[in-house]
């Protein structure tokens, strides 16, 4: 499926930046070279960049990897409840709280990238497995109404946001 081709009842309209600037992209296909586009991008910008913040109280780009990463690992979740038919729905989170109590600041780069890597990949299984009955299932997250397949490029465009942030305000 294509990221034009979603319905927009499928996804909050708070989430709509997100799959509105992934222009027309396939799911599968996407999932996997966002991940190479991060990494190779990430492993290009300037060492002394990584722990810099352009304002006081404002993340720093590992922290901000970490992000990616955590929030990548709840979407999933709330994909796999969803494609499951677990109807419970599932609470928002608060990223600030999630960014103030890991140590990102203090892991290396690489490490970073593997885990996002990891995590990543083990995403593309779970999308890859299910069907398209199960990609289309909705359920309730953060309140709103969303389906399997829009989280899916939730993801990529979560990721693509804070790439385009890094190029922005941090480089």
């Amino acid at each position: 499926m294509k990221s034009t081709q979603l319905p927009v009842n499928e996804y909050a309209s708070f989430y709509a930046p997100y799959i509105n600037a992934l222009g027309e992209v396939n799911l599968m296909e996407e999932l996997e070279i966002s991940l190479h586009d991060f990494i190779r991008f990430v492993q290009n910008i300037p060492m002394d960049k990584f722990d810099y913040r352009y304002a006081e109280g404002k993340w720093n780009i590992k922290e901000i990897i970490q992000h990616v990463i955590d929030t990548e690992r709840i979407f999933a979740y709330r994909a796999l409840r969803i494609s499951r038919n677990n109807e419970t729905p599932l609470p928002g989170f608060d990223e600030n709280y999630y960014v103030a109590n890991t140590e990102a600041a203090n892991r290396s780069i690489q490490d970073l990238l593997t885990e996002f890597s990891a995590v990543r990949h083990s995403n593309l299984f779970l999308f890859k497995s299910l069907s398209e009955e199960q990609l289309r299932r909705i359920g309730i997250a953060s309140n709103a109404a969303v389906s399997v397949r829009a989280i899916g490029f939730i993801m990529i465009g979560h990721q693509k946001h804070h790439q385009k942030v890094f190029e922005e305000r941090y480089l």
